[in-house]
């Protein structure tokens, strides 16, 4: 008497499963979907001259000012550059705070992890005086004021440190970030890059329309060509070390239409060979110098 209950019981878990396995098919196949309709995107810059080519101030007009601080920033602004680059870790407090090293060592009196540090510790440290006693008293930035003062003024290519990134995606490094560019309407103006690859993975969770860079980093790059990894990661632009780019690598990428930038690049003979190989844009501690290079040619 009781087969009947027991034939439905056993019909509707067989629909669940195969309703749960329907979905699930549905959404690889909807990643696959965005992954080969990624429409690349860009950042916009006030200081764009149309050229095609990116000048990237690289930690700011870091030849001549204290690298990631406000005054190299603005230095950058003022000579026209068309993007600021900065580096982004975290304080011991969760604040995404502009800094290069994973200590304070080399740029302040100080020492130690920058993650050991609040945000309050680190604005006691000035960040100015190892470059020139000219800086001395330079204020340790955060991602937030940096961004105030280059909004509607210059883009910004924000680099993620590998040490400031985790599993986490909500609430980690890259969420907070992105969360504040969010908040100054800044969206259209900032490129994120890392040289890890979760950063990607994680925008693509966060924010899909926000442009990316994939810096490349050959242990989690295996044997995939840039045009590979850019479609894996549904990045919009490759950046690399001007020494890391072959021949084979620059078919490959000018081939897919694919935007790919180089670092760091100071020497003027080089940024001519560079420029005549055809990259998008170079990262440079002289940004005034390769705007001149570029408007000679």
């Amino acid at each position: 008497m009781f087969t009947p209950f027991r034939l439905i019981a056993t019909s509707l878990f067989v629909l669940l499963l195969l309703s749960q396995c329907q979905q699930m098919d549905s959404n690889v196949n909807q990643k696959k979907a965005d992954a080969e309709n990624h429409v690349a995107s860009l950042p916009q810059s006030p200081l764009d001259n149309g050229d095609g080519f990116w000048v990237i101030a690289h930690r700011g007009v870091s030849g001549s000012y204290p690298e990631n601080t406000l005054s190299a920033f603005q230095a950058a602004i003022d000579v026209q550059a068309e993007m600021v680059e900065l580096d982004v870790s975290i304080s011991k407090d969760g604040i995404p705070v502009v800094v290069h090293d994973k200590t304070v060592d080399r740029t302040t009196d100080f020492e130690g992890e920058i993650q050991r540090f609040s945000v309050e510790e680190l604005k006691k440290m000035e960040v100015g005086a190892w470059f020139s006693e000219e800086f001395r008293g330079e204020e340790f930035p955060t991602l937030r004021e940096s961004l105030e003062l280059m909004k509607d003024q210059i883009a910004v290519n924000i680099e993620i440190k590998s040490e400031a990134v985790t599993d986490e995606i909500n609430g980690g490094i890259v969420d907070k970030a992105l969360q504040i560019v969010k908040d100054l309407d800044m969206s259209s103006s900032v490129i994120f890059s890392s040289f890890d690859y979760r950063v990607m993975e994680h925008l693509n969770v966060l924010d899909t329309q926000i442009p990316k860079a994939l810096l490349y980093e050959a242990s989690q790059s295996g044997e995939l060509m840039p045009s590979e990894l850019v479609k894996k990661y549904q990045v919009d632009v490759f950046n690399c070390s001007y020494r890391q780019l072959t021949p084979e690598w620059i078919a490959d990428l000018q081939t897919n239409q694919i935007p790919y930038l180089v670092y760091t690049v100071n020497e003027p003979e080089l940024m001519k060979e560079l420029l005549e190989k055809g990259v998008s844009g170079m990262f440079t501690d002289f940004p005034q110098e390769l705007m001149k290079i570029v408007e000679n040619l």
